[in-house]
């Protein structure tokens, strides 16, 4: 007795079809599982014998086999049970079911055989929609989740008597949903309109975000840099439908999918502790996972108390800044997760947050020296903007008048980026912060004296071909802002000035 069922697992943050197979043959009674699994789904046939038991179907006294291929791929997860379960019952002929080639199931089965909810059922439903399946069978915890993906026929099950009556009648019905997704209308806790002051770091953030540049704020305590941060995300663009399925997929592997809401529409905001492991950084394990600037995709990723992070974790972030993703190479395979984020870092100008006021600042020119070496020069590269965050006067703390609110930034961010997408509309890139090298020369045209000016101040300013260019295309972006089509020497002037804070501190502090 023979029967195949098709189920998926999660391989990084996609999905990959599994076929289970039940094999039932005259033999020593034996319970065996093959297939490269890992050590939560070879215990699903405990989970599945209880269950069965628990349900009224018995299993029989023979040799059972199942084999989960292919075998090159490592099975994960407890989502197995219920595809296990069912190819099984079908073998012993009690599910009899002609479209079971059509159906791909998954969920765990609790001993007394109910359902329970898996992770990445949104991304398994996009896999089982890719391979045409017509039918897809899934907790009814998760159901509200794989119904977010159109195309596919999503039925929720409870018990795996459910399934058993479900799949011999036959009848593939969705039901409607009790409730649906709980979407309210989403409100910014944190506004620009909240700030008092700081002009110019208003003005750098419109600047990183409409050109999506990396940022750098350098300030004493209290200067207010990781409010504004979090007021980062208030002014970026919402996202498109594409973009809201690709970082809900993220979050639903992660399992931190709130299914309730349907998929995510606002711009997420990670802000992780300065202790965080590089594994929980950029990903990885054992069995690969999304870290956190996965979960910073298509929005922010904070980085407060900068020189607080271990060194060689911050360095594992120069090749997603490049990229835009992070490769993982592990026994179990190569994985790529999407890390297409915006760095916005704050930190203290030394131990004591005050330099280079030497009023207040009492530390030595060696421990200035140590403090700021904990970030180095090729991270620093990689960062477009840095700019001061200065203490504020009671004045501008009290002051009474109405500032900017996001909602106008936006709309100036918006006009921007629309700009960008029109003129790299034939490319691979949609920002001028990913203007590739060989591109510069195309789209940051300079005239002979903007020329002459940028070789001094290259020589000025100790550049690097990598700052230089990040110059060019900070430029360009305040060029969009401006609505000019050429780059002018005010536009290379205040990009500029964005680079004159590192070489301040990490020179002068030295």
């Amino acid at each position: 007795m023979y029967s195949i069922v098709n189920t998926a697992t999660i391989y990084g943050i996609d999905s990959k079809l599994i076929s289970v197979e039940a094999d039932i043959s005259e033999g020593m009674p034996i319970f065996e599982m093959v297939g490269y699994l890992s050590s939560e789904v070879k215990e699903a046939k405990e989970r599945v014998r209880a269950a069965l038991k628990n349900a009224g179907y018995a299993l029989p006294i023979k040799r059972i086999t199942i084999n989960l291929s292919p075998a090159s791929i490592r099975k994960t997860g407890a989502g197995f049970d219920l595809p296990i379960a069912v190819a099984i019952l079908s073998a012993i002929g009690i599910i009899e079911c002609e479209k079971l080639p059509s159906i791909c199931l998954c969920g765990e089965i609790g001993l007394d055989g109910k359902i329970q909810p898996i992770n990445g059922v949104l991304s398994m439903a996009i896999e089982a929609k890719k391979n045409n399946f017509e039918i897809l069978i899934v907790p009814k915890g998760n159901l509200l989740e794989a119904r977010l993906v159109t195309g596919i026929k999503s039925i929720g099950v409870e018990n795996i008597s459910d399934v058993i009556e479900l799949m011999n009648e036959g009848i593939f019905e969705e039901k409607e949903l009790e409730t649906g997704f709980d979407v309210k209308p989403s409100q910014e806790e944190y506004d620009f309109a909240m700030i008092n002051g700081q002009q110019a770091l208003r003005r750098a953030c419109e600047v990183a975000i409409s050109g999506m540049h990396n940022m750098l704020m350098v300030g004493p305590p209290g200067a207010g840099k990781s409010m504004i941060a979090k007021c980062i995300p208030s002014i970026l663009p919402k996202m498109d439908d594409k973009e809201q399925l690709e970082l809900s997929k993220i979050y639903s592997v992660c399992g931190m999918f709130d299914e309730r809401k349907g998929l995510i529409q606002a711009r997420p905001f990670r802000s992780p502790h300065h202790t965080v492991s590089a594994q929980g950084l950029v990903g990885g394990g054992h069995n690969p996972h999304p870290g956190e600037i996965s979960l910073a995709h298509r929005g922010v990723l904070f980085l407060d108390e900068l020189t607080e992070f271990n060194k060689s974790t911050l360095e594992i972030l120069r090749q997603p800044l490049e990229d835009k993703q992070v490769n993982i190479s592990r026994a179990a395979g190569s994985f790529t997760f999407p890390a297409d984020f915006v760095l916005v870092a704050a930190m203290n100008p030394c131990s004591c947050g005050y330099y280079p006021d030497l009023n207040r600042c009492h530390c030595t020119r060696l421990s200035i020296q140590r403090y700021l070496s904990k970030i180095s020069q090729p991270l620093l590269d990689r960062i477009d903007i840095c700019v001061e965050a200065p203490t504020l006067n009671f004045a501008q703390i009290s002051m009474k008048q109405k500032n900017e609110s996001s909602y106008d930034i936006r709309k100036r961010v918006i006009a921007c980026h629309e700009i960008q997408k029109k003129r790299y509309a034939d490319y691979d890139f949609k920002f001028n912060s990913q203007i590739p090298s060989g591109l510069i020369d195309k789209f940051c045209i300079l005239t002979d004296e903007q020329i002459q000016y940028m070789e001094a101040m290259y020589e000025k300013y100790s550049l690097t071909a990598r700052t230089y260019h990040k110059v060019l295309r900070v430029a360009r972006t305040i060029a969009d802002m401006d609505l000019s089509e050429n780059i002018c020497l005010e536009h290379l002037q205040e990009a500029l000035c964005y680079r004159g804070l590192d070489k301040r501190y990490w020179e002068e502090g030295i």
